[in-house]
């Protein structure tokens, strides 16, 4: 997780060249917030006003929650969103500690784990898990070759399986967000703890738990925001009594009579959402979206000085350890030194393979030589390569895809580098709420945005446009671009800009030959992951596209839900293949990213 640290009070030293030469370095935000205010906010709005235009403000959504249908759905959403997040915390929080410890190659190996499947499409993962747990899939063999089973059964379609399936998916997330947590703690604090001579699970429990909680909580929530709108995962996976809420806006957009209750479905969603988000903001600043610390810090603050002087922190840890603490330690204090360590180790590994094998088992089945997923495959071949390449529609589909993600990567990286110049460079008040506006689009549901968007675009005969899908995607690769490029500018030495502003250079010789060279890597990083952003989207696909503009993932979708066979699994193959290629050369970036955290 990428650390930013910027301020909202101006700073009283020199500015950099971009601030000499721009009167207002406000400017250079406007492009963004000007994109994200027609495209993004508006539409939102239109939503809401359309939701409360009924005979009353209060009409459609009454219907939503009198309606049994609908209030079943959004209590079992909140269900499996909060039994999700626990899970991914309960397996999350090992592994972080598991990647905190360990070291080189084996560091690398288990980061890696962790980093691939995070930028894999869900699409493409919850498909792995469907050819894993089929009555044809390695799951099922086994347990009949070890006689737990006398024959395959159904182990899909049920709400096991959108746990696992959900969980798996979301746990990079977690991994990653308490990681960047453990990683920023002085490690003089357990070297102390236990050279007083407590335990390592007495050290856990008083010393690297509290200090870890504000990343314990936005883990928590982010995967909790993220499991509210999933759509994906439990349509594939689950049964009827899985569907969630997102799932009932989708069905209900195919109603030409539910404008109105259509929308209020959408409003109800985006509400808790936000209400959440909201909550969790009070709790722990909504810095936490991004992966920052608070924008009033001007130096990062070490652990040290934050658990001495934030009484909230200081009297989370102090109530934990009292309350049930104590006896629980007394507890645990009883077990072998050794157990912790083999505790994380264990359940690492256990996340590991769970994220790593479905990806493995479908890149294998991608060369059998079956006419059906089986696996083990009886015999390798690349027939299915063969057909994929050689088929016109699948095809098609991939360069439309390619062609949208190329479009929508430049409108994104466009409006972000501006953006990100006028966050870091500029001098101005109010950053936390611009830095808001700019990243909200990760926390509103696609379902949502994709409704919301579906009213402008008919407007504008925008529907199955290239240019309209391109701009559409851009609204979530736009945050990843800021984010990504605020933190590569906060590693440049604003001594460089001041020098060449000096010798008489303008502010756009100064952006060309110092700032955006200095930024290469970043702004390269960037560029790949909003284009895979792009390349991956279905939500907001299924509802701007047409029959006439079919992107890769809608070819996918399409084939999954009807017939599952071997040519799927080479588009899973080749988009991994692109996302380690892609991780292959965001390397510098992301060293240095980690170095900042």
């Amino acid at each position: 997780m990428t650390t930013l640290s910027l301020t909202d009070e101006p700073r009283r030293q020199p500015s950099s060249s971009l601030a000499m030469k721009l009167k207002n370095p406000a400017l250079l935000l406007l492009p963004a917030v000007a994109f994200l205010g027609f495209i993004y906010l508006l539409p939102l709005i239109d939503l809401i006003r359309i939701s409360i235009s009924g005979p009353s403000w209060l009409t459609y959504f009454q219907r939503v929650f009198a309606v049994p249908l609908y209030w079943e759905s959004l209590v079992r959403t909140m269900q499996i969103s909060v039994t999700v997040a626990f899970l991914c915390l309960l397996f999350g929080y090992p592994t972080a500690l598991l990647i905190h410890r360990t070291r080189g190659l084996t560091r690398a190996l288990i980061a890696t784990a962790i980093v691939l499947p995070y930028f894999i499409a869900i699409l493409i993962r919850t498909y792995a898990w469907m050819v894993l747990l089929g009555r044809t899939g390695p799951v099922n063999k086994l347990l009949v070759a070890i006689g737990v089973l006398g024959e395959p059964v159904q182990l899909l379609f049920h709400r096991g399986t959108v746990l696992l399936g959900m969980t798996a998916v979301l746990l990079p997330l977690m991994v990653l967000t308490i990681y960047s947590s453990v990683s920023r703690l002085d490690p003089g604090l357990t070297r102390a703890a236990l050279a007083s001579g407590a335990g390592p699970i007495a050290v856990f429990w008083r010393v690297l738990l509290p200090l870890t909680l504000p990343g314990i909580g936005a883990g928590f929530l982010l995967v909790f925001v993220a499991a509210i709108g999933f759509f994906i995962t439990p349509t594939l996976l689950g049964g009827p009594g899985d569907q969630m809420f997102a799932m009932h806006i989708t069905q209900q957009a195919d109603s030409v009579t539910s404008e109105g209750f259509l929308q209020a479905l959408g409003v109800v969603l985006l509400l808790i959402t936000l209400a959440v988000v909201a909550i969790a903001g009070r709790f722990l600043g909504l810095e936490f979206i991004w992966g920052g610390r608070k924008l009033t810090e001007s130096t990062p603050a070490s652990p040290t000085h934050v658990a001495a002087n934030d009484p909230a922190r200081r009297t989370i840890g102090s109530s934990l350890a009292d309350t049930i603490g104590w006896p629980l330690l007394r507890l645990l204090g009883m077990l072998p030194t050794g157990v912790g360590t083999w505790t994380v180790r264990l359940m690492g590994g256990v996340v590991v393979a769970v994220l790593i094998l479905p990806i493995i088992v479908v890149m294998v089945i991608s060369f059998s030589s079956a006419s059906y997923l089986t696996f083990p495959p009886p015999g390798f071949s690349l027939r299915w390569y063969e057909q994929f390449f050689s088929d016109t529609n699948w095809m098609r589909a991939f360069w439309t895809s390619a062609l949208i993600a190329a479009v929508s990567a430049l409108i994104a990286v466009g409006l972000g580098t501006s953006a990100a110049l006028g966050i870091v460079r500029g001098n101005i008040r109010g950053k936390s709420a611009i830095m808001l506006l700019l990243v909200s689009p990760i926390i509103v549901p696609p379902v949502v945005l994709g409704l919301s968007l579906y009213s402008l675009f008919l407007k504008f005969d925008l529907i199955g446009s290239v240019f309209g899908l391109a701009a559409a995607h851009a609204i979530g690769g736009l945050p990843i671009v800021v984010v990504i490029l605020a933190a590569a500018l906060q590693g440049v030495d604003k001594r460089l800009e001041q020098a060449a502003a000096v010798h008489g250079a303008s502010s756009l010789t100064v952006l060309r030959l110092v700032t955006l060279p200095a930024i290469a890597p970043g702004l390269a990083a960037a560029t790949f992951f909003a284009f895979l952003h792009s390349f991956d989207e279905l939500v907001l696909t299924l509802f701007l596209s047409s029959a006439q503009l079919k992107t890769l993932p809608l070819m996918l979708w399409g084939d999954i839900n009807y017939r599952l066979n071997p040519v799927l699994a080479v588009v899973s193959t080749l988009e991994v293949l692109l996302v380690v290629g892609g991780l292959f050369l965001a390397r510098p970036v992301l060293a240095t990213s980690q170095k900042a955290s």
